[in-house]
């Protein structure tokens, strides 16, 4: 009998989206503390962002190796920026969240704080306002995942970025964001990839390959016979090609598994 499961790839959409959600879902703490920051009276300056510093270290761990908060310019009353961002070395092995890890790392997280250059006139000043992570979530006003892209600020590995538009007064005042790497996201989701039996591949919403079961489809490359673009602009719904590929969208999340023949 034919496993349809396996076949239509349920079990990968299913443990995409549920891995999505447990990064997000860690990140809605870190949204209250920030909202709740920024809302107190007289505003927030760059000196009180500490405040939220233990919601972002708790954030911390499972696929997570990056979180904080990042403002919208002339929101804070002493500056026009703000950055409160952390990282960590080391692995962690709590809060995989039945993802299907067989990582079983123990060693002690060691969270540091990353330091940028806020100042516009610096030659190391970073606009991190032209970055989509921060760009989508402030135009749409929706949640958002940014890669994979290498991120050069933070791991020089290639990452995903999570973030949430932040408001104040009903005004868009900033993201919350949390990192992951794409080694450690492949390594979650090898398994059931390759229990497909065929060329599967893990795509963000412009078609390029977050993470495969074939080494002719690495990440980051974009996927050709298949507008994805489009498929996403028409809806995003579960589509069979002609060849006999399936395109599906992995729970609510800006992600797609596309199974070939």
């Amino acid at each position: 009998m034919t496993d349809t499961r396996t076949l239509t790839g349920d079990e990968v959409v299913a443990q995409v989206s549920a891995l999505v959600e447990e990064i997000f879902d860690r990140l809605k703490p870190v949204l209250a503390a920030a909202e709740t920051l920024l809302g107190e009276p007289g505003g927030a300056g760059a000196d009180t962002l500490h405040g939220i510093r233990p919601q972002v270290l708790e954030a911390l761990g499972g696929l997570v190796i990056g979180a904080g908060f990042v403002s919208a310019p002339h929101v804070l009353s002493d500056q026009e920026f703000g950055f409160e961002w952390w990282t960590t070395t080391g692995s962690d092995d709590r809060g995989s969240g039945g993802s299907g890890s067989d990582d079983g790392g123990s060693d002690a997280l060691v969270p540091e704080q990353l330091f940028i250059s806020l100042d516009p006139e610096s030659p190391n000043f970073l606009d991190y306002t032209r970055q989509s992570w921060f760009t989508v979530p402030r135009d749409s006003g929706r949640r958002h995942i940014n890669g994979p892209y290498v991120d050069y600020l933070c791991t020089d590995e290639y990452t995903l970025t999570f973030t949430l538009p932040v408001y104040r007064d009903g005004s868009f005042a900033g993201v919350v964001g949390a990192d992951v790497y794409v080694r450690e996201f492949e390594r979650t989701v090898s398994r059931r990839l390759r229990s497909l039996g065929r060329h599967a591949a893990l795509l963000n919403a412009q078609g390029r390959v977050i993470v495969s079961n074939s080494v002719r489809q690495a990440t980051g490359s974009l996927v050709r016979d298949v507008d994805v673009p489009a498929w996403w602009t028409a809806g995003a719904e579960p589509q069979t090609m002609s060849g006999g590929a399936t395109l599906r969208r992995c729970g609510d999340s800006p992600i797609a598994l596309l199974v070939s023949v």
